[in-house]
């Protein structure tokens, strides 16, 4: 291929990119202004192409543009959050990544690239606003956080209730808890009634899925953000500020990425933070619960888990009991739960019937206490004007049965045939362990997403194989 043609191939690559490009030359003129970043600014690119940088963008300030300091001071900028207006006088939010373009010691130029965030950044003013709010004392009973204590926990498995007694002891410390437990089974539960069983009761208490967001966006929720600290930017506090003196909630923390992991870390370890921007440490006393809902253990093989944040939050680990591993507990929630729901939905049913007990108790509950609470709300909800609950109001999801994974003889096709009908049978089992999920599937097995969407089609695999897309 001819550098002419390479060019053409870049250019078109330019153009189909959801990044906005920019570049200029040593001269400051605009040599690259592509089409994502032209209706980002909303800008002809004709109007800037060929042109000075100063002259087209006369309301930036030269001192404050990242890509005129990369010219002059050669000077490369990561990921820095800007908030300008563009010509239509809309407010934008990028991440911007500036570096100068160096050949042999000399400058050929600078190049930025620009991500449009304005939408997330919108997002997250609206979420600290609501939760400023929600911190707020309110007069009306129904703006009030539901609040879990250790009076809400029912059971009397006796994991369980060693796992109650170790959480009471922890509501008497100061000292980071790590909480472990499968999905559904009352990690937030127990968090909270850690808190408000303990010294911290009357401050706040704040809780954040690390799965809900962006790694930007969660930091600037977490830290808050500093006026001054880019283009735009005001003083907002972030969730650590405003749970000063009470304690934060850290749910899902192994989807929390590592780099903000590390951030976390020098939190913990500082007793400070710094707002996204700022160049001030603002001290806070703030205690940290945090959940996973994988064995701590297998997240740090993995690398999901940094080791050094696990020693610090792993001062008490609570470990909650699977359902299934608590059978003589589930006709005790299920009568809580229909007493529940009874107020709720103006019923009177009073009693379950021998069958649907051994309905109940006949399943294994891979949502946990949260599926067995959804299994009865329903029933209640659809029952007419019974006042027992029969089996037939029981909507249980059995889940497909696992393929038979058996060996084949090596005469059957040799050892190549044989593999492959080794590797197609895990394969449906992955796919029919995570309910048609691809991406769970794939990571299951070891292996990407595409390779193993490759072999669902080498293997003509059928939808009633695959359980489902995802």
């Amino acid at each position: 291929m001819k550098n002419r043609d390479y060019l053409i191939v870049m250019q078109h690559i330019l153009q189909l990119m959801d990044e906005g490009v920019h570049v200029v030359d040593p001269e400051g003129n605009s040599v690259v202004y592509n089409r994502s970043m032209a209706m980002l600014e909303k800008m002809e690119s004709q109007d800037v192409l060929k042109k000075p940088f100063a002259e087209v963008f006369k309301n930036v300030d030269l001192k404050e543009s990242t890509l005129m300091q990369a010219l002059e001071k050669r000077q490369t900028t990561m990921r820095k959050e800007q908030t300008y207006l563009n010509k239509d006088g809309r407010e934008i939010t990028t991440v911007n990544t500036t570096a100068p373009v160096i050949e042999d010691g000399r400058l050929i130029g600078a190049i930025e690239i620009a991500k449009n965030i304005t939408d997330v950044q919108k997002m997250s003013r609206t979420i600290l606003e609501l939760r400023r709010e929600m911190d707020q004392p309110q007069k009306s009973k129904q703006h009030k956080i539901k609040k879990y204590s250790f009076d809400n926990l029912y059971g009397q498995n006796e994991a369980f209730l060693e796992t109650v007694a170790l959480a009471k002891r922890a509501a008497s410390t100061n000292a980071s808890v790590l909480i472990y437990g499968e999905t559904g089974t009352g990690k937030e539960l127990i968090a909270q009634s850690i808190h408000f069983a303990s010294d911290r009761q009357n401050k706040p208490f704040l809780a954040q899925n690390c799965a809900a967001l962006p790694s930007n966006l969660l930091e600037s929720i977490l830290f808050g953000t500093a006026k001054g600290g880019f283009t735009g930017a005001v003083d907002r506090p972030g969730m650590f500020e405003q749970a000063n003196g009470g304690t934060l909630l850290l749910d899902e923390l192994n989807s929390m990425p590592l780099e903000l992991q590390g951030k976390l870390l020098r939190v913990l370890q500082e007793q400070y933070i710094r707002r996204v921007g700022g160049t001030k440490d603002l001290p806070v006393d703030v205690r940290i619960l945090a959940t996973v809902n994988e064995p701590p253990q297998e997240l740090l093989e993995r690398g999901i888990l940094r080791k050094d944040l696990y020693y610090r939050l792993n001062i008490i680990e609570i470990d909650i009991p699977p359902l299934r591993q608590r059978p003589d507990d589930i006709l005790l929630l299920a009568e809580q739960f229909v007493e529940k729901y009874n107020k709720k939905y103006g019923k009177q049913i009073w009693m379950l019937t021998d069958s649907a007990k051994q309905k109940l108790l006949n399943y294994d509950y891979p949502g946990n206490v949260r599926e067995l609470e959804n299994i009865i709300m329903s029933a209640i909800s659809m029952a007419d004007d019974e006042h027992a609950l029969l089996d037939k109001h029981l909507v249980i999801n059995r889940r497909k049965k696992l393929p038979q994974q058996g060996l084949y003889e090596l005469k059957e096709g040799g050892l190549e045939e044989y593999l492959a009908r080794i590797e197609k049978s895990m394969i449906e089992n992955a796919l029919v362990a995570h309910g048609g999920n691809i991406s769970k599937a794939a990571e299951s097995l070891g292996i990407k997403r595409q390779t193993l969407q490759n072999r669902i089609k080498k293997y003509k695999m059928k939808e009633s194989q695959r359980g489902g897309e995802s």
